[in-house]
């Protein structure tokens, strides 16, 4: 598949120091004049078989809707190669990849394993169609395996199959996904996969999976600005799908560049509001209202942040997948959470929309009760926060049956301590508040960001900062925001917590600093938010 470059693809000669300050010239601007035919365009894409040249142009589109992440679109297209010639295999094959989604965790493994079956059981002429086959069927093969096993036995599968065809770049492609899939936070596994994805870029520097899975394998702490290229490649690859135009975001939200996440993600969702759902509105326009509110809420845009959180609550029917119900728990809490509204937070309603299938998604409900129980720790009420931590209690126990691994049950566990320092706190035992709070923030440094979310409602070692002041150690809280800002580049509050700890402690170059980059963070807006009257006033003073 041959797609014409867009009208922004110039834009990529500036150097990438340049880049975050030439992005509002050559960024979504830059596609105001595509073509009616624009919408059509996904990437570049060879994916010869030996099926007929009826389905070989819906192959290829199928294959760069998987590379996308756009599985119902890719679901669709394979379904129209099956009906057109049921006896090609890799026709099945598609549709089988179609049904799981392994950097997500997703699947549906009884829609997907007959087409599966199938792509093995018509024999394609081709030893390379035969493994790929073979493949997809190792997904599915073993029926009592957890998600990660399956990933783990595709994986396996596919790197033979790149192996034995090391020239076919949709196999080493697909290799890279898989290994990447198996351990996101893994550097060996990132540095493996980033090996993988520049061989096939080197073919093919249009190539739509490999600039993706690039983004992905540096959405990870110390590589993000490595990723800038790709993220501005991603730009010009599929200008009207909704997750090619949210991908950026991943490293612009690692850079703390707002203004790139909220134009990137606005016509992310515009334009996920487009894909047609039986279920209810797409996965992806929920995700990028989440990464949306989340930058205007650290530009300090509250009105702005507002008008998301009622766009996002207008339906009541998502797509019942796993990052719709993050962002549908996300959004209400961040909006309490990052204005420091600890009542509100309080108050959140668990589990809204009332018709979503909450129980399938424990890790998200979490968000819910982690900002209930913050909140209600933060306002003494801490018979709520005791409930808060016993719902989160059956939570993890939940996340870690339904993802067959520890890692969402140890974000919850680094929610629990979090609630406990606080309410130890508001009991007046401090030692025990400050241990509590320091093991949060410690577990947490060793846990990558999930690809679902665009950072914590509350980092942990934000939370250790704010409750080291409100305990009169300036020092010691200066030294957490710093820790966290390693990470949350850019994050309103840590900025403010490490200019008040600075100031307290007398560091005035060091406090005028953080507060010019609170002015800085809020220059182009109106924020009445806490903290802003008082950076502009200090800035003022110098």
């Amino acid at each position: 598949m041959r797609t014409p470059l867009t009208a922004s693809a110039r834009c990529r000669a500036l150097p990438i120091l340049a880049f975050l300050l030439a992005v509002a010239a050559c960024g979504p601007d830059a596609h105001g004049e595509l073509s009616a035919t624009d919408e059509h365009d996904l990437g570049n894409v060879h994916f010869p078989t030996s099926c007929s040249d009826a389905v070989q142009e819906d192959l290829e589109r199928g294959v760069a809707l998987l590379h996308h992440m756009t599985y119902v679109e890719a679901q669709a297209i394979f379904r129209e190669a099956v009906e057109e010639e049921p006896g090609c295999a890799m026709s099945h094959w598609g549709l089988a990849m179609a049904h799981f989604q392994p950097f997500w965790g997703e699947e549906d493994v009884e829609a997907g394993r007959p087409a599966a079956e199938r792509a093995v059981e018509l024999e394609a002429p081709t030893e390379r169609e035969r493994q790929y086959a073979r493949a997809v069927y190792a997904y599915y093969e073993a029926p009592d395996a957890t998600r990660l096993e399956r990933v783990r036995s595709w994986e396996q599968a596919m790197e033979a199959l790149h192996r034995a065809f090391p020239e076919d770049q949709e196999a080493a492609a697909f290799y890279a996904l898989a290994h990447l899939s198996t351990a996101p936070g893994d550097p060996a596994v990132q540095e493996h996969t980033i090996t993988l994805l520049e061989g096939v870029l080197d073919g093919e520097p249009e190539h739509p999976g490999a600039i993706h899975y690039a983004i992905h394998a540096h959405d990870v702490d110390a590589r993000a600005e490595e990723g800038t290229v790709h993220a501005r490649a991603y730009e010009d690859i599929a200008p009207a799908n909704p997750h090619a135009l949210h991908m950026p975001s991943h490293i612009y939200v690692r850079l703390g560049a707002w203004d790139e996440v909220i134009q990137w993600n606005r016509r992310s969702a515009d334009a996920a509001l487009g894909l047609p759902s039986d279920d209810g509105l797409s996965l992806h326009y929920a995700h990028a209202l989440d990464y949306l509110i989340y930058g205007y809420l650290q530009r300090g845009e509250d009105e702005a942040a507002e008008a998301v959180l009622q766009e996002l609550r207008e339906e009541e029917r998502y797509q019942p997948a796993f990052g719709s119900a993050y962002a549908l728990a996300a959004v209400p809490a961040r909006w309490h959470v990052e204005r420091r509204d600890w009542a509100g937070a309080a108050e959140l309603g668990p589990r809204e929309p009332g018709a979503f299938p909450w129980d399938d998604f424990p890790e998200s409900e979490a968000m819910t009760h982690f900002a209930r129980g913050l909140g209600a720790a933060r306002t003494g009420d801490l018979e709520g926060a005791r409930a808060s931590l016993d719902r989160l209690e059956e939570l993890e126990e939940a996340s870690r049956e339904a993802w067959g691994d520890d890692y969402w049950a140890g974000q919850i566990q680094v929610k629990q301590d979090a609630i406990a320092a606080w309410m130890a706190k508001a009991e007046d035992r401090t030692q025990e508040a400050v241990r509590l709070m320091s093991q949060a923030a410690e577990r947490h440094d060793e846990m990558e960001k999930h690809g679902v979310t665009p950072g914590d409602l509350q980092p942990a070692q934000e939370l250790l900062g704010d409750l080291l002041m409100e305990l009169d150690r300036p020092a010691e809280a200066l030294e957490a925001y710093e820790r966290s800002l390693e990470t949350w580049v850019g994050r309103y509050h840590t900025v403010l917590g490490a200019a008040r700890a600075a100031a307290e402690l007398g560091h005035d170059e060091e406090a005028r600093d953080y507060y010019a980059e609170l002015v800085e963070l809020t220059e182009e807006t109106d924020s009445d938010r806490e903290g802003v009257a008082e950076a502009l006033d200090r800035i003022a003073s110098r």
